[in-house]
């Protein structure tokens, strides 16, 4: 369906779509959803409400909403181990027994981290690498039982995903070889991770996954291909993949015994950029064997798929499964970084029994050059069935909601200003997921890390 435009500023939607199978339709405009004021618009019916402004300068929600800041960069672990990562970012709430939740932290952290995962005997892959993750188990009331280290001696450990077996898979965002910023071990993999035993997974890199710019994984429940998204910004950009499991759905350390990793083909279309309609459709997706998964000597993305090539984007990464489709983030894309065209976020809706993807929501380019890149980053199901979407640009950073209806609201608001007054800068939000019985949010600020739990009418 082709879209309504009007004239707008770097920070308002100017997509708009009809029904689309997902039920997730955008409703186009809302002139001060995305502005930085010290409220945001009251959306009445279509969200919680004004935001409220955050006496202690942490987290602004609408009324009758309250959080509790579980963890924070450099208090020290519960577990002794040292103190908490730096760089919190993407992150699931799995169940445990008795009402528990596990909480599965990523902590993207590169060579010149401030504060890296403890290295812990039997669950450190590269002694040299700072990433890993960390794991906090909740009692029934959302009290911390526990706080340990779950793997490490990993590198820029982005986002990720959950698997139907309650497992966390943790992607590596670099493609560093051993010899690289001082690593001992070849970077860039997916590592599996049991947050309840994390001795029962380790530190065992998922190799058949591919070694590349990792973002995030999906996991279809019914089939178990796992969609996995490669954050590249740099031409040739990233790729869209899926791995055909040997074992699919076979629980702890199934993805071990190897399968057949995939990329996306997109007839006729070699950057979804260039496609700028919601509700734009393409049946007859295919997917194509990649060459050299290991990547052992061309990046995957530069290899060759023959001569109808391979479909790129720019920035591919939040993906999240849902219903009976897989979605996933491109979160910006810029012509002068040699995209075919600008946009500030595109969500993308993947359909395997029809085979068809369809771009349904797009998040317009700006025409406020001074402060680009309001996009679209993590994303998962929210309790009433519509998406919650991590903010990651510049400004004041937020979480916003997306309903069933297509409206969009701002359910949470960064107030954590990591630069200076003459040049403020604001610690982006990563990671957003629900418990398992959706009566809590969890969300991390990125830097100073810390992790909320955010608690309210949410079925309201």
């Amino acid at each position: 369906m082709p879209e309504t435009r009007s004239a707008t500023t770097r920070r308002q939607i100017l997509a708009r779509t009809g029904a689309l199978g997902a039920g997730i339709v955008f409703s186009g405009a809302l002139p001060e959803l995305f502005a930085d004021t010290a409220a945001a618009e009251n959306l009445g019916h279509t969200g919680y409400g004004t935001l409220a402004p955050d006496p202690d300068g942490l987290l602004d929600l609408p009324e009758g909403f309250s959080y509790r800041v579980l963890s924070r960069e450099g208090d020290p672990l519960r577990s002794g181990e040292g103190p908490v990562p730096s760089h919190h970012d993407g992150m699931a709430a799995l169940p445990g027994p008795r009402g528990r939740v596990h909480l599965v932290r990523n902590h993207e952290n590169r060579p010149t981290a401030p504060l890296a995962v403890p290295t812990v005997e039997g669950l450190t892959y590269d002694p040299a690498g700072k990433g890993g993750c960390t794991a906090l188990t909740l009692d029934h009331r959302g009290e911390v039982l526990s706080e340990r280290v779950a793997i490490a001696g990993t590198a820029v450990n982005c986002a990720g995903g959950p698997t139907p077996w309650h497992t966390w898979l943790t992607c590596e965002e670099t493609e560093d070889r051993a010899g690289t910023n001082g690593y001992a071990k070849d970077h860039g993999f997916i590592f599996e991770v049991d947050p309840s035993d994390p001795h029962r997974t380790g530190a065992v890199p998922l190799t058949a996954m591919g070694r590349f710019q990792h973002e995030a994984i999906a996991v279809d429940p019914r089939r178990g291909v796992v969609y996995e998204t490669e954050d590249a910004f740099e031409k040739p950009f990233g790729l869209f993949y899926r791995f055909l499991p040997e074992k699919p759905l076979g629980g702890t350390g199934s993805l071990r015994a190897g399968g057949r990793l995939q990329a996306m083909r997109v007839p006729g279309v070699a950057d979804l950029s260039s496609i700028q309609e919601t509700g734009a459709a393409f049946d007859g997706i295919e997917w194509v064997d990649v060459p050299d998964p290991l990547a052992a000597g061309t990046a995957i993305r530069f290899q060759d798929f023959g001569p109808r090539g391979i479909t790129h984007a720019q920035k591919l990464e939040g993906c999240y499964w849902s219903g009976r489709s897989v979605y996933f983030v491109s979160s910006f894309a810029r012509g002068t970084d040699g995209s075919a065209a600008d946009h500030y976020g595109q969500i993308w809706r993947y359909d395997p029994e029809r085979r068809r993807l369809t771009l349904v929501i797009v998040f317009g380019p700006a025409t406020d050059v001074r402060l680009p890149g309001e996009s679209p980053d993590n994303i998962c199901l929210a309790p009433g069935g519509g998406l919650m979407v991590c903010e990651d640009g510049n400004g004041a950073q937020h979480v916003f909601g997306v309903t069933r209806h297509g409206e969009v609201y701002a359910m949470a608001r960064g107030r954590q200003n990591i630069g200076t007054a003459e040049e403020p800068e604001w610690g982006e939000f990563a990671g957003v997921t629900f418990s398992p019985d959706g009566r809590t949010m969890y969300v991390n600020c990125y830097t100073p890390g810390t992790t909320f739990a955010v608690t309210g009418p949410w079925r309201r």
